[in-house]
């Protein structure tokens, strides 16, 4: 019972003291990770039974060397390629929003380091320390978020298109 109060009382305390940034980056990084991971599953899992799907009904088609055909077949293309990209512009957006929130709490914390400058009239090391780390942690986390999610961004979205090449290439039309 006293670990479970001790515990209670250093969320407060971190909460008190500037943790509402740095709980805010780990929500959406944990968010943003889970939504990169839904994206991995689909891509290497559920899209290849899709495009198996999209191949059979393609060349179970009676017919395809006519202009509904070609039309058809740019329909397939098109829905393969919304479904390869769902959520990628989430999780740009939330690429985009972990540094602003690591800037925020780097704000946050110099606002602390000004006024124990301005309350104190000096410019204490010790005094300081603890809003230049409030200051510096939170940049930190939301540029590694950041990296973290550019990287899978960027390679879903490339494996997107790739994929959505090798269909067209695939669904080919009778001439």
């Amino acid at each position: 019972m006293v670990l479970v109060i001790e515990a209670i009382n250093a969320l407060r305390e971190f909460l008190d003291t500037g943790g509402q940034v740095l709980l805010a980056i780990g929500l959406l990084i944990f968010v943003m990770w889970l939504l990169i991971l839904e994206r991995f599953m689909y891509v290497f899992g559920g899209y290849r039974t899709y495009k198996k799907q999209l191949t059979a009904d393609w060349f179970n088609r009676a017919e395809r060397n006519s202009w509904n055909a070609e039309q058809i077949r740019e329909a397939i293309i098109s829905r393969a390629g919304m479904q390869l990209n769902q959520n990628i512009s989430y999780i740009n957006v939330m690429v985009a929003l972990c540094p602003l929130l690591g800037l925020l709490g780097t704000v946050t914390g110099m606002i602390e380091v000004f006024d124990v400058m301005a309350i104190t009239g000096s410019g204490s090391a010790r005094s300081m320390a603890s809003g230049v780390s409030k200051a510096t942690i939170p940049t930190m986390a939301g540029m590694v978020g950041a990296l973290s999610g550019v990287f899978a961004a960027t390679f879903l979205q490339r494996k997107a298109k790739r994929e959505i090449e090798l269909l067209e290439d695939k669904l080919v039309l009778d001439h």
